[in-house]
C-alpha cells in the first residue's frame, strides 16, 4: 500500500442520526477527494471486475432492480443508480428483517483536481452494539474501503491480490491505519456530542476489533 496514513488523513467523516422505515437509525459519513474524473471513479464502483480488485468479489445482477452479493460480507439491492454521480443500494448482513434498515448512499461530484466522493451508510444499529462500539464498528470498515478504492485508483501498480491484501492486513502498517481510523471515528462521535467516557470506550472497543494486540 503506499500513503497509506494520507489517504486517512484525506478522508472527513461524520455520525448521526436519521428516520428510516424501522425506526431511528444512525449513520456515518465518509467524504474525500480522489484524483480520477468522475467516470473513472463510476467505473471503479459499478464493474464487478474492478469492484473486486479494490473490495470483495461480487455476483448478482449490477443494474437497477437488481440483487448483488459481496463474498463474505453484505448483500442487497440495486435502489437508483444515477451514472455518473449517485448510486443507492440496500446493504443486509445475512438474512433482511422488517425491524432492521440498512442502505449506502454514494454521490460523486466532479471537483477541481478530481471527484468528490461522499458515502453515507443509515441503518438500524442495535443498542448494545452502538453503546460497544459508537460508529466505529462499520466506519473502520468503510474507512478500509475507501483505502482500497484510493490504490485501485491512484497506484494501479500496487498489487492488490488476495494474497496482498492479507499479508497487508496483519502488518504494522495496518495495524496503525486501523488504530487512527478508530481514533478518527473517536472523534467524530464526540464532535456529535457523546461524552469522553463514551468515546473512550468505543475507540477501545473498535481499535481492539480491527487491530487486536499481538497475542
Amino acid at each position: 500500500m503506499k500513503d497509506v496514513m494520507a489517504h486517512l488523513a484525506a478522508v472527513t467523516r461524520r455520525t448521526g442520526t436519521a428516520t428510516t422505515p424501522a425506526g431511528e437509525g444512525r449513520t456515518v459519513t465518509l467524504r474525500r477527494v480522489y484524483r480520477a474524473d468522475i467516470e473513472e471513479v463510476w467505473s471503479a464502483l459499478t464493474t464487478a471486475e474492478r469492484i473486486q480488485r479494490w473490495f470483495l468479489p461480487i455476483s448478482g445482477e449490477l443494474k437497477l432492480g437488481g440483487r448483488f452479493q459481496f463474498e463474505g460480507n453484505a448483500g442487497g439491492e440495486i435502489l437508483a443508480c444515477e451514472p455518473p454521480r449517485l448510486l443507492r443500494v440496500s446493504w443486509v448482513m445475512g438474512e433482511p428483517s422488517p425491524d432492521t434498515f440498512s442502505e449506502v448512499e454514494v454521490r460523486l461530484t466532479p471537483v477541481e483536481g478530481g471527484t468528490e466522493f461522499e458515502l453515507v451508510h443509515t441503518a438500524t444499529v442495535p443498542p448494545e452494539m452502538w453503546q460497544q462500539f459508537g460508529p466505529g464498528a462499520v466506519g473502520v470498515g468503510w474507512d478500509g474501503a475507501l483505502l482500497g478504492l484510493a490504490q485501485h485508483l491512484v497506484y494501479p501498480e500496487v498489487d492488490l491480490s488476495d494474497e496482498a491484501k492479507q499479508a497487508w492486513m496483519v502488518s504494522d502498517e495496518a495495524r496503525q491505519f486501523y488504530t487512527a481510523a478508530s481514533q478518527a471515528w473517536g472523534e467524530a462521535l464526540r464532535a456529535s456530542g457523546a461524552d469522553d467516557e463514551f468515546v473512550a470506550s468505543a475507540v477501545a472497543a473498535t481499535t481492539n476489533f480491527y487491530a487486536p494486540a499481538a497475542q
